[in-house]
């Protein structure tokens, strides 16, 4: 029996809900000039004031996903069974406003849809969830952007085919009264960069009223498509290839040295690893009191790798001191590199990691939101990713704010 993929233009249920399933060697630190950070967090400048009435605001993808979960992927002219089918809400933008909206904030979409049965159950998912829709786009026709997810159960691995909503969104979708309207009390700005014309337009009015713009920075934008953006941003995260492919530097340290110069407006970078943790590079004033010397970044990174805690099952985090950070051929920049574990998931709970990066963006924009500190954020937001990735769908399996599993972070 072929594999058989649901056509989106028939009738759906509405609205569709998603089944949840629910030793360091500190000598050749101190070898190398001593680089840790041991005592708590260091008190660095005010981030964002506290949610309460405050919104975060994403512009970007909301679509349907349709997840087949296979035993194996098929080879050419094969013929298989789903073993499973689950149609959820998806897309980075919706998920990583779903993640934020579940951990308590007030969050708020500008995307489009098309005026189908698909764009309506995308709508009721994102309502359901607490976001604000009342910016959205309907357009009268074409169709809302959906995705077909063959989930490798054998690998855990997916494959994702995208049909691009028709027609795109483009900045005269939504009139400067509308924008001012949906950037009223915002404190924060969410980018996942899949429109980046009406992206950089929200972005360049957000930053005229001084809002802080995060940009999710994927590795199948363009240049073109991003330079704007990350020309606007405070805050940048990204995949683990995405700092040598886009500064050609195999050295992922050195790389997300050279894109914190690049974009002198960035705060940090952050750079997901998957099972692998996470590495971020934080900014800090030239003046700061607490920088204790100069030191190549590499070796920093290699010190803190040797420092990491690699038995610890939960994540973790372990931060240099902030110093005068450098490169062979690179500019120096002021300020820290930390590196975060990722949780170790047995095999028989890994399910899908389909959102899992659009889990972390969410758990990042709540720690910015509520003035988290990056040693407990780093942490936080690989926990938020490693719960969800215990369940199939972008969406299921993310936590509430209520789980225990996150109450020492919140």
């Amino acid at each position: 029996m072929p594999l058989l993929l649901p056509n989106p233009s028939s009738p759906l249920p509405s609205p569709l809900r998603h089944r949840l399933c629910s030793s360091s060697s500190s000598s050749y630190a101190a070898a190398v000039g001593g680089f840790l950070l041991r005592s708590g967090h260091r008190p660095g400048p005010p981030r964002l004031h506290a949610a309460d009435s405050r919104v975060v605001l994403g512009c970007g993808l909301v679509t349907l996903d349709y997840l087949a979960t296979v035993d194996a992927y098929p080879r050419p002219d094969d013929k298989i069974r789903t073993g499973e089918l689950q149609i959820s809400g998806g897309g980075n933008a919706g998920n990583a406003l779903t993640a934020a909206a579940r951990l308590g904030l007030n969050t708020r979409v500008i995307s489009k849809v098309a005026n189908d049965e698909t764009g309506a159950t995308v709508l009721s998912e994102l309502n359901e969830a607490g976001i604000d829709t009342s910016h959205v786009i309907i357009s009268d026709g074409g169709n809302t952007t959906f995705v077909y997810i063959i989930i490798d159960k054998q690998t855990k691995s997916r494959t994702c085919i995208l049909t691009p909503g028709d027609p795109p969104m483009v900045p005269s979708d939504l009139p400067m009264s509308s924008l001012s309207a949906a950037l009223q009390d915002v404190s924060l700005l969410y980018l996942d960069g899949y429109s980046p014309e009406m992206e950089l337009v929200v972005a360049q009015q957000a930053d005229q009223m001084k809002i802080p713009i995060l940009v999710d920075a994927e590795q199948e934008r363009t240049k073109e498509e991003l330079e704007g953006l990350l020309s606007l941003a405070s805050y940048i995260v990204c995949s683990g290839n995405f700092p040598k492919n886009w500064t050609s530097i195999p050295s992922l340290p050195c790389a997300l040295l050279e894109i914190l110069l690049q974009y002198p407006r960035a705060k940090f970078v952050i750079a997901t690893l998957g099972e692998k943790g996470c590495m971020m590079l934080e900014r800090s004033e030239a003046g700061d009191d607490s920088v204790v010397g100069a030191a190549d970044i590499e070796v920093v990174a290699d010190s803190l790798k040797w420092e990491l805690h690699k038995d610890d099952t939960l994540p973790t985090c372990i931060s240099s001191k902030i110093m005068r950070l450098s490169a062979r051929g690179l500019r120096t920049i002021f300020g820290r590199l930390l590196i975060g574990t990722a949780e170790v998931i047995p095999a028989s709970e890994l399910v899908d990691t389909t959102g899992c990066g659009d889990a972390f963006i969410g758990a990042v924009l709540h720690a910015l939101s509520t003035e988290m500190p990056p040693e407990k954020m780093l942490p936080f937001a690989s926990q938020v990713a490693g719960i969800k990735c215990r369940a199939i769908g972008a969406r299921a399996g993310l936590p509430w704010r209520s789980d225990q599993r996150l109450a020492k972070y919140l």
